[in-house]
């Protein structure tokens, strides 16, 4: 491990060259949480917008724990022979993750997710118009899993505060999609349009993914509307554009 100093040198050279940049972790420890930390700090500072540190920051920290928790259920399912495709059985896989989301019993599970490959992966992509956040797992979702995921994704940008969902879901947030909704907030509060958080499981690739999409210059048009604006020039299907269309950084 690296003494603050060093790390800091280190991350700074990188960024310097413009290399991308991954972290990759079992369970974030505090060493891990200041690799992230300063990484954001290095890529925001070369392009002077320290001012979105606290977002971009909190935001992947919290994109890495809720994928680690991805994770803990898969380790669940695997140790209580549940099959997730069967209703009754991923309803009670599920019951038994919710009891098991304190610190220490995530933290208790980081051996297994060594033995099983359960690798979180956060990779920083940027440019001076734009940083891109990738955090995936090395799996794809299951049907059951990925139905209610993207059902908690839609709500969880739907809030405006953390209050509106704490009074929706009340002592169920942890089950409810809370790190979801966290990151749908902070890029609300920061001015940053939600639709720049997207989620996606690709079995071609055997991952699923949150991507964060962070404009650095007000010149940065987001990818969405790169879409839609080459949606209107070249009048092609949507699902035909989206196998073609390679947006600008």
């Amino acid at each position: 491990m690296y003494s603050d100093q060093d790390l800091a040198r280190i991350i700074d050279e990188s960024v310097g060259k413009g290399n991308i940049i991954s972290l990759q972790t079992y369970y974030l420890s505090e060493y891990g949480e200041r690799v992230l930390n300063q990484t954001a700090r290095s890529i925001l500072n070369r392009f002077g917008r320290l001012d979105l540190h606290d977002i971009v920051y909190s935001s992947a920290k919290e994109l890495v724990l809720n994928a680690t928790k991805a994770n803990l259920k898969r380790v669940i399912f695997s140790d209580h022979s549940l099959d997730p495709a069967r209703a009754e059985e991923y309803d009670r896989g599920l019951e038994i993750f919710k009891n098991s989301l304190r610190e220490e019993i995530i933290k208790g599970h980081k051996q297994k997710f060594k033995e099983q490959n359960l690798l979180v992966t956060a990779t920083f992509y940027y440019s001076p118009d734009v940083l891109n956040i990738k955090v995936k797992n090395n799996f794809p979702l299951y049907p059951e899993e990925e139905r209610r995921i993207r059902q908690k994704f839609r709500q969880a940008l739907s809030f405006a505060s953390l209050l509106d969902f704490y009074l929706e879901h009340g002592d169920e947030s942890e089950g409810a999609g809370l790190g979801l909704t966290m990151v749908g907030i902070l890029l609300d509060q920061t001015g940053i349009d939600k639709h720049s958080f997207t989620l996606y499981s690709n079995n071609k690739y055997n991952e699923t993914a949150a991507r964060l999409e962070i404009p650095l210059s007000e010149e940065y048009l987001p990818r969405r509307r790169q879409f839609e604006e080459e949606l209107a020039r070249t009048q092609l299907p949507p699902e035909e554009l989206r196998t073609v269309f390679k947006p600008v950084m």
